[in-house]
């Protein structure tokens, strides 16, 4: 048996850069976390007894002879791709909802991939792990998806990411002391909405604008705020500064589609605003999923009682990435 743990990350600023649509172009940044919310994958290898050669058990369950019947598009192509000839079943277990802006979907994937190599007795890098499963869910499955959220959950940790136009990922983490991290992640709360959306359905129309060209101007203003945020960390400014550019991103990021938001997720982002939050974000590519808003800690407590429709998820960053928790050979 195997056993891989691999975590969901909140993305600050510069998404929509992450896009080979537009950092071909013009190269890109993002300044990103993994959090300690987690995709556990469990890998067994199983016997020859049954009537079924694959058993995939995530929110529905899939018994098939071959990879290739699979519905489940990331666990389909993993297989294929690893070319996984045996046996196997693999089972998923979230702390958090899919389709909700965390980037689960590409944990899920990450983690699969360990789990996959594990299996084949290989030991494999966490930037090998996000170079494949961005070979899988942009060109194996076609998803419309960034390279953010791939390499912050493989590296864990408080990461710039940069992309050049050459295709190139350079991984650097971000480095504060201890009480600086501790300050940071106090001025952080997350709501989740309850909305769950397909990031390709929000995408499509800011995907279109990015080749056409419309937003460039927007997007090389989020690349740097990138700079801007790591420069307001890594300094003693106040944290309430860096609430300032996220706010500054997120009037920037509306612009890109008019699917990022919605009237209801405008009304939660001002009251939160009025009862005392800096400034914030939507998670992921937009339409619904997680709130992310950065509140002095005299303020909390406000914000709080004004979202009380809202469930906070309490977090802290994760320095450790995809990691095998559990490996037991078995012939």
């Amino acid at each position: 048996m195997i056993i891989t743990k691999t975590p969901v990350r909140t993305s600050f600023l510069g998404g929509g850069t992450d896009y080979p649509e537009y950092f071909r172009e013009h190269g890109g940044q993002t300044l990103g976390a993994a959090i300690n919310k987690y995709s556990y994958i469990i890998v067994n290898p199983m016997a020859d007894l049954f009537d079924y050669n694959v058993r995939v058990s995530y929110s529905r369950l899939e018994l098939v002879k071959q990879a290739e019947e699979l519905q489940h598009p990331s666990v389909r192509a993993c297989l294929q791709f690893l070319n996984i000839d045996r046996n196997v079943e693999i089972h998923y277990v979230g702390d958090l909802p899919a389709r909700t802006g965390l980037g689960s979907s590409s944990s899920f994937t990450v983690g699969l991939l360990h789990a996959l190599h594990a299996l084949k007795g290989e030991m494999v890098s966490r930037q090998q792990l996000a170079e494949e499963a961005v070979y899988v869910e942009q060109q194996l499955i076609k998803e419309r998806v960034g390279v953010q959220d791939q390499y912050t959950c493989a590296h864990g940790g408080l990461v710039n990411l940069r992309f050049n136009q050459d295709g190139h990922i350079k991984v650097c983490p971000v480095p504060l002391h201890e009480k600086r991290m501790t300050d940071f992640q106090n001025h952080l709360m997350l709501f989740y909405t309850g909305i769950s959306r397909l990031a390709h359905e929000v995408l499509d129309e800011q995907i279109e604008r990015t080749k056409q060209g419309s937003i460039t101007k927007d997007l090389s203003h989020l690349s740097a705020l990138v700079d801007e945020g790591i420069k307001t960390l890594s300094s003693e400014e106040p944290i309430a500064v860096f609430g300032e550019l996220l706010h500054q991103a997120w009037e920037t990021k509306r612009k890109l589609s008019q699917k990022i938001s919605n009237p209801e997720i405008d009304g939660f982002y001002e009251r939160a605003r009025r009862a005392g939050a800096i400034g914030g974000k939507l998670l992921g590519a937009g339409g619904g999923g997680f709130l992310l808003f950065v509140v002095p800690t005299e303020k909390r407590e406000s914000v709080l009682n004004e979202l009380k429709e809202l469930k906070e998820v309490e977090f802290a960053f994760d320095h450790v990435g995809s990691s095998l928790l559990f490996y037991h050979p078995m012939k």
